[in-house]
């Protein structure tokens, strides 16, 4: 009878010890679950502020990318609003660079869309535009996803034909340049933030030396033999702004010089005299304007101390500096002033 309640004892141990590994297992699994679903649904959370946040994907012989697009709040039926295109940097999505950038927020106060194409995993890893692997015809088949967005845009929410600029964050923005110097007559401006100018690169390797600045003064050189600038007839390529920081230690400053100097010498514009701006207690700015004829056609902008990250972009954000010059304004003015 005593063996019998040992038994019945020790049974009863390992019943309640079973459970309690299994709720603490379910327990760990739930909390598991729900930080590996955390993200997704945080990515699929639109941005803060007024407007619609739109996902679409683009078909192509590339594949396919996603998409968002903002569409500030009341636009109504047939109204036409003018379209910026916003190419994040590596490590950065759709939704992380629209918070970073807050170019919704000028898009609502001004009236326009605002096109995020968003690079996939799968085509690089680090989610950089492959705006350099144009020996393999990677980074064309890119170019024409992208176009692929902006036309679907066009044809699905009234974007205007006639204003469209793109705009870019490192890899971003060599391919923004890329997709304006291969099909000039589609954009009316483009702005390049921190990336290396279009022709500097063929492979990865060259990429590399490009963002180390080691291969600039060849652009610079050679700027009318580039092929990405050559192909675009000089009267069409559209007006480019470069705007740089003189502390960033991944894409060499050089490279924004070079940029401006390779565009202006295709378009056949001359450089004008440097002029120092600061606004508050930002960070100042050097700003170069190219002029053909008397209208700007490149706008070189320096900061002074800015790094690798969008200037005068959201607190807290990985690749974004709230101390520099305000870039979103300054490239929605500078598209604006085109558009007019």
């Amino acid at each position: 009878m005593a063996r019998r309640k040992a038994a019945t004892g020790w049974a009863g141990l390992f019943t309640r010890n079973a459970q309690a590994l299994s709720r603490i297992a379910l327990r760990a699994g739930r909390q598991a679950a729900a930080k590996a679903v955390k993200p997704a649904l945080e990515r699929a959370r639109p941005p803060r502020g007024a407007g619609d946040w739109i996902a679409g994907v683009a078909l192509g012989a590339a594949g396919a990318r996603r998409y968002h697009l903002h569409r500030p709040p009341g636009v109504k039926a047939g109204e036409r609003l003018p379209l910026m295109v916003m190419l994040h940097g590596c490590g950065q999505d759709a939704k992380s660079f629209a918070t970073s950038t807050r170019m919704n927020a000028i898009a609502t106060r001004e009236r326009f869309l605002v096109l995020y194409p968003e690079q996939d995993r799968l085509a690089n890893a680090q989610g950089c535009w492959n705006w350099f692997d144009t020996r393999t015809g990677r980074a064309q088949g890119e170019v024409a996803l992208i176009l692929a967005a902006i036309d679907q845009v066009i044809r699905l929410y009234g974007a205007d034909t006639g204003r469209v600029a793109i705009c870019g964050l490192s890899a971003g923005a060599s391919m923004a340049a890329l997709v304006a110097a291969s099909h000039p007559r589609r954009i009316q401006a483009v702005a390049m933030h921190s990336g290396v100018p279009p022709g500097a690169a063929g492979s990865t390797a060259t990429a590399l030396a490009a963002m180390q600045g080691r291969r600039a003064v060849g652009v610079v050189a050679s700027a009318r033999s580039q092929a990405a600038l050559a192909a675009a007839p000089p009267a069409t390529l559209p007006p480019l702004l470069v705007i740089q920081g003189n502390a960033d230690h991944v894409v060499a400053s050089a490279n924004a010089r070079a940029a401006a100097v390779a565009w202006a010498h295709a378009g056949v514009a001359r450089e004008g005299a440097p002029r120092r701006v600061q606004r508050g207690q930002r960070y100042a700015m050097l700003v170069t304007d190219f002029r053909r004829r008397a209208k700007v056609f490149v706008t070189l902008v320096e900061v002074d101390g800015l790094g690798h990250a969008w200037s005068g972009g959201a607190v807290g954000h990985a690749f974004s500096d709230p101390r520099g010059p305000d870039a979103s304004r300054l490239v929605w003015a500078f598209a604006a002033r085109q558009f007019g």
